[in-house]
């Protein structure tokens, strides 16, 4: 089955079409939610975050309610959700080691409380969870394939293991349908942190020293195609739970990255390396996808054109 055909699926299905996205505030619900509602579903969010109206409606939000993540926020706001993109949770390894205890509550009780709404008032909702690629940690072998070693090494990376096994045990003894896709280095316009935001930032202060020796390497996956592997894995999640990567499926150095950032703002100097590893951060990611391949699904946007289009993005957004 090709890519149209998933996401004509629920026309050809006649599935009805409301989902519903926890923290659609954020960098990848409000992608996902956009992502909906472009194929006609009826889209609701809830989480944290002032959101404007206009600003929903750009989104293709037709609901939001500025809340806590709970079963009975649920009972109260869901309604009766076809599909739950659960994005709500904490979201960096920084936040992790500052606040772990935090950290869990965003990730691991508000998944609980997804699950247990959908097994106690919405048994016919499939869940996906967005789960990460710092579940793997300090992988041996490159590239990484979903029944790799699951070895975490920041309190984010474990919390995000919680959650998904958590999905899986509803799953297996609750017959929740579930699916969890692990992304792996998301980025794209408006995202106000990590290493292209933090890049750009220095360079326009003309500051050249980074962390690390450059040569750690990601799989950089653009947020759009993001997005649409999530909506597909919702059409997967069943009480099997399958899992499934979310990466272009190459690795990028770091130096490359930055490299590529300095040509786009006119440099003809080189980013410096202080050797300086930070704490969390595991040295080489590489996704394999096949599976989702197999889904239909296929990465689009290049990193060096997303890349490109970030950097435009930066230079108007601090001008």
């Amino acid at each position: 089955m090709n890519r149209d055909d998933f996401i004509h699926l629920s026309e050809s299905k006649q599935m009805a079409n409301n989902v519903l996205v926890t923290g659609a505030h954020g960098f990848i619900g409000r992608h996902v939610a956009r992502f909906y509602a472009k194929q006609g579903w009826k889209v609701s969010g809830m989480g944290y975050g002032y959101f404007p109206e206009q600003e929903q409606q750009e989104w293709g939000i037709v609901e939001w309610h500025t809340c806590d993540i709970t079963v009975e926020t649920l009972k109260k706001y869901a309604g009766t959700p076809d599909v739950i993109i659960h994005c709500a949770g904490g979201s960096s390894v920084g936040f992790s080691l500052e606040d772990p205890y935090n950290d869990y509550q965003c990730t691991v009780n508000t998944t609980l409380h997804v699950l247990e709404f959908v097994r106690l008032y919405a048994p016919y909702a499939r869940v996906v969870y967005p789960s990460s690629a710092a579940v793997y940690g300090l992988a041996e072998k490159m590239p990484i394939y979903e029944n790799s070693h699951l070895n975490p090494v920041s309190p984010y990376g474990v919390h995000k293991k919680i959650a998904e096994e958590l999905s899986q045990s509803y799953a297996k003894h609750f017959g929740v349908a579930a699916a969890i896709v692990r992304l792996f280095s998301v980025y794209g316009d408006a995202l106000r942190k990590q290493l292209l935001w933090d890049t750009c930032k220095k360079v326009s202060n003309n500051e050249i020293t980074f962390w690390g020796s450059g040569k750690e390497t990601r799989d950089w996956l653009h947020v759009e195609d993001a997005a649409e592997l999530l909506y597909m894995a919702g059409t997967q999640a069943s009480n099997i739970c399958p899992v499934v990567n979310g990466g272009f499926g190459s690795g990028v150095t770091v130096q490359e990255v930055l490299q590529e950032i300095f040509v786009c703002f006119n440099r003809t100097d080189t980013p410096i390396f202080s050797g300086v590893c930070r704490p969390g951060d595991p040295q080489h990611y590489m996704a394999e996808i096949t599976i989702a391949k197999e889904w239909g699904w296929e990465p689009k946007i290049y990193w060096r054109d997303g890349v490109r289009e970030f950097v435009e993005w930066f230079k108007k957004d601090v001008s």
